[in-house]
C-alpha cells in the first residue's frame, strides 16, 4: 500500500470516527477548524490521486449531476402509517386490546419517541454500505433520493461496525429527515433576502429538499436525520426496540435521546401529557408522541391491520389553534427601521402553550384579512412554533374599525414612510433608538447564532444598560451578569464562554451582522467572497461595489454610503480590535470549477430546472449567475416566455443558451 493510500484509509477513519461524535454522540473531540483542516487534507490527496476515491468517503457525499427527475423504487416492507390516539382514555383502550390478543398474564413493556414532524426516509445498506434511500411516498413505493441524502452529514455513507463484526449482507433503516427550526429561520431569511418565497414550515422545506434535482442545493441546507427503527435487519442481535436504537447508534445512527421505555400503559400516558407543555423546547418540530410495544417478538403475534401495526401508536395532541380576543394592536421597529406590527392577546392555550401575542405582517394584510382590534380572532402556532393571527372569528364586534399604520415612528417621531414598491413603512431616521436595539437581537441570533444568547437576554442588558452597540457584547463579564440578577454562576460563564466563541464565526456572517441596509446573508457572503478583505470593501468606490454578485447600483450606492460614515468605520475597527473575522476563510471562498470566471444570466421558465436549481448547479462549477445583463456576462440562459434581459443581450452580441446548451455546460460537453 502507498503512502497516499495508506494516509487516506487513516484520514477516512478518523473523519467518520469525528462525525460520529459530532452527529451521533453530540460530544466533539475536536474543534471545527481542526476537523475541517482534516477534511481539507483528504480532499486534496483524493484530488492527486482519483484512483483512490472510494464511493463511501466523506467527500463524496455531493457528486451527482443534476437529476432529471425521481425514479419509483418499490419499499422492501411497507412502510405502515400509524393509527392515532387523542386521549389518555383511548391509550389505555389500545393497551388493553394488546393486553387481550398477547394474553391478560404476558407482561407488555412499551417504548417512547417524539413524533418527528419531517419527511420519512428509508436508508437502504448493503455489506454495510449505503446504496438506496427512498421517501416513503405510499407505503409501498418511493421516490430514489440517495443522491440527495448522501449530501445530509448526519446520514452515515456507511455503518460502522464494532469490533470482531462483519457488516450486514442487508440492512434497512427507517427515520425521518428534518430542517432544524434555527437553521430553518437561517433559510427563510436566506429566501427573503434573495427575493423568493419563504417556505411554509420546517416539514415542508424538509420534503423540499429532498427532491432538489440538484444535490448540491440539499447539501447547502442544514437537514439532519433522527433513526426510530429498523425495516429488513436479518442478523441483527437486538430482540426488543429499546435495543434496537442502542444498536443502531452504536453503528453510527442518530436516534433520538429524548426515547423512553415503561413497564405501564398509565406511565406512558403520563409521560405523553407532559411532553406536550415542552414540545416548544426543542429545536425540531413533534407533532405528538409515537409509542410501541417494546419486544419484537410481541409485535410480530401482534400483527398489522391494513398495513397498520397494531403494536404502536401515535398519540397527538389538541390542535394547534384558538379563539381569543385582540385586545390590541402594537408596532416593534426593526433593526432595518420597519415597522412591524403584533398583536396583544388574551392568553390563550395553543397547541399547549400560553400565548399572549402574536406576529402581524403588514398594514395591507390585516386589513385584507379583517383583522381588527376588539374582535375575536383565530390565533394559530405557525409550524406549532410562532404565534400567527390567521383572521376574526366571525362577525366583527359593533365599534371595531379598520386598522391604520401610525404615522409617526412610536420611538423617534419622525414621519414615517412607505417607499414605492415595499409593503412595510419604515422610520426614515437612522439614529432612532431602535436600530440599536433590534441590531444587537440580529447580531447575537440570526447573524452570528450565538448559543444561549438571544432576544431576552439582548433586552434584559438593553434594560440595564450594558448593551449599546456590538462592541459591548464582547466586553461583558460574569461578574456583569451576576451583579444584575437573573443569572447563576454558571449560567453567566456560558454566556460570557458562548459570545467569546462567536468571535470566530467567518467573515460573511461578521458582515451580515453590522446591519447594513438591504444586505441579507446571500449578498453578505458574495461581498465577503468578492472582496476578501474589510479593508477591500472599505476602500471600493461604487463602481468597484456593482462588480459583487447581486450588487446593482442602489445596492451599491446604500453600501458605500455606510461605509463613508464615520460612526460605522468606528464600530467596524472597534469589533476589529476585539478580534472579530474581517477576512474571508478558506471554507468561505467561492467554488473553482471549470466555469471558473465565467457569468451567466438565466431567464424565463425552463422545463428541467428551476431557477434555484439551474444557478445553483452552475455556481457549483465555479460560474457566477447574475440578475442582469453586462459587459461581463458570459451567455444568458433562455427558457420558455424570456423577458427583455434575452433581447438585451442579442442585441450586446452576447451568447444565447437553451436549456439543451445549460444541460451540456452541466455535463461539461
Amino acid at each position: 500500500m502507498s503512502d497516499a493510500s495508506a494516509r487516506i484509509d487513516e484520514l477516512r477513519r478518523v473523519i467518520e470516527h469525528h462525525a460520529y461524535r459530532y452527529h451521533v454522540l453530540d460530544d466533539p473531540e475536536i474543534p471545527d477548524a481542526a476537523y475541517d483542516a482534516l477534511y481539507d487534507e483528504l480532499q486534496s490527496l483524493e484530488d492527486e490521486h482519483p484512483e483512490l476515491i472510494a464511493a463511501d468517503s466523506p467527500t463524496r457525499r455531493v457528486g451527482a449531476a443534476p437529476a432529471a427527475g425521481f425514479t419509483k423504487v418499490e419499499h422492501l416492507t411497507p412502510m405502515g402509517s400509524l393509527e392515532k390516539v387523542t386521549t389518555s382514555e383511548a391509550l389505555e383502550k389500545w393497551a388493553a386490546d394488546v393486553q387481550k390478543r398477547l394474553g391478560t398474564d404476558e407482561p407488555v413493556a412499551y417504548v417512547i419517541e417524539p413524533k418527528i414532524d419531517g419527511s420519512a426516509i428509508s436508508l437502504i445498506y448493503e455489506e454495510g454500505v449505503l446504496v438506496r434511500a427512498a421517501t416513503r411516498g405510499d407505503g409501498f413505493r418511493g421516490e430514489d433520493v440517495t443522491a440527495n441524502v448522501r449530501a445530509i452529514e448526519a446520514v452515515p455513507l456507511r455503518m460502522r461496525v464494532p469490533d470482531g463484526e462483519r457488516p450486514l449482507p442487508l440492512f434497512e433503516a427507517r427515520g425521518e429527515v428534518y430542517f432544524p427550526l434555527s437553521g430553518f429561520a437561517r433559510f427563510n431569511a436566506a429566501q427573503i433576502d434573495a427575493g423568493k418565497k419563504e417556505a411554509p414550515n420546517p416539514r415542508n422545506a424538509a420534503a423540499g429538499s429532498l427532491r432538489q434535482l440538484n444535490p448540491a442545493i440539499t447539501a447547502e441546507r442544514p437537514l439532519s436525520l433522527w433513526i426510530y427503527g429498523a425495516g429488513i435487519h436479518e442478523g441483527a442481535t437486538p430482540v426488543t426496540h429499546f435495543e434496537m436504537l442502542g444498536w443502531l447508534r452504536e453503528r453510527g445512527f442518530r436516534t433520538n435521546p429524548h426515547a423512553e421505555r415503561f413497564e405501564t400503559i398509565a406511565e406512558v400516558a403520563s409521560a405523553c401529557e407532559a411532553w406536550e407543555s415542552h414540545r416548544a423546547d426543542l429545536d425540531y418540530e413533534i407533532d405528538g408522541i409515537v409509542i410501541k410495544v417494546d419486544s419484537f417478538a410481541q409485535q410480530q403475534r401482534l400483527g398489522a391491520l391494513h398495513e397498520r401495526p397494531r403494536w404502536a401508536r401515535a398519540f397527538k395532541w389538541a390542535p394547534s389553534t384558538a379563539i381569543t380576543t385582540l385586545t390590541r394592536i402594537h408596532i416593534r421597529v426593526g433593526r432595518t427601521g420597519a415597522l412591524n406590527p403584533w398583536a396583544e392577546l388574551e392568553p390563550v392555550q395553543v397547541g399547549g402553550v400560553t400565548v399572549t401575542s402574536a406576529t402581524l405582517h403588514n398594514e395591507e394584510d390585516i386589513n385584507r384579512k379583517g383583522i381588527r382590534e376588539g374582535d375575536l380572532v383565530i390565533v394559530q402556532r405557525a409550524g406549532d412554533v410562532i404565534p400567527q393571527v390567521v383572521g376574526p372569528a366571525g362577525e366583527h364586534r359593533p365599534g371595531t374599525v379598520e386598522w391604520k399604520m401610525p404615522s409617526h415612528c412610536p420611538l423617534c417621531g419622525i414621519e414615517v414612510v412607505k417607499p414605492e414598491g415595499e409593503v412595510k413603512h419604515r422610520c426614515p431616521n437612522r439614529a432612532c433608538p431602535s436600530r440599536g436595539l433590534e441590531t444587537l437581537i440580529h447580531w447575537v441570533s440570526a447573524a452570528m447564532d450565538i448559543e444561549g444568547v438571544g432576544e431576552q437576554f439582548v433586552r434584559k442588558l438593553w434594560d440595564e444598560g450594558l448593551l449599546r452597540s456590538m462592541p459591548d457584547l464582547y466586553r461583558l463579564t460574569s461578574e456583569q451578569l451576576l451583579e444584575i440578577g437573573g443569572y447563576g454562576e454558571i449560567s453567566a460563564t456560558n454566556a460570557v464562554a458562548a459570545i467569546e466563541r462567536s468571535r470566530a464565526q467567518p467573515f460573511s456572517r461578521v458582515l451580515f451582522g453590522l446591519n447594513m441596509p438591504k444586505v441579507g446573508w446571500v449578498l453578505a457572503r458574495n461581498l465577503a467572497r468578492h472582496f476578501g478583505t474589510i479593508d477591500a470593501l472599505v476602500g471600493a468606490t461604487q463602481e468597484d461595489l456593482e462588480e459583487a454578485e447581486g450588487i446593482g447600483p442602489d445596492r451599491a450606492e446604500l453600501i458605500a454610503e455606510w461605509f463613508a460614515d464615520e460612526e460605522n468605520q468606528a464600530l467596524v475597527d472597534d469589533l476589529r480590535s476585539l478580534g472579530l473575522q474581517f477576512e474571508v476563510g478558506e471554507a468561505e471562498r467561492a467554488v473553482v470549477g471549470p466555469l471558473t470566471g465565467s457569468q451567466y444570466v438565466i431567464t424565463g421558465t425552463l422545463d428541467g430546472y428551476t431557477r434555484e436549481e439551474a444557478k445553483a448547479a452552475l455556481e457549483a462549477l465555479g460560474a457566477k449567475v447574475s440578475d442582469s445583463v453586462s459587459k461581463k456576462t458570459t451567455g444568458v440562459i433562455v427558457g420558455e416566455s424570456p423577458g427583455s434581459k434575452a433581447a438585451k443581450a442579442e442585441k450586446a452580441g452576447i451568447p444565447i443558451l437553451g436549456e439543451a446548451e445549460l444541460r451540456a455546460l452541466l455535463d461539461g460537453s
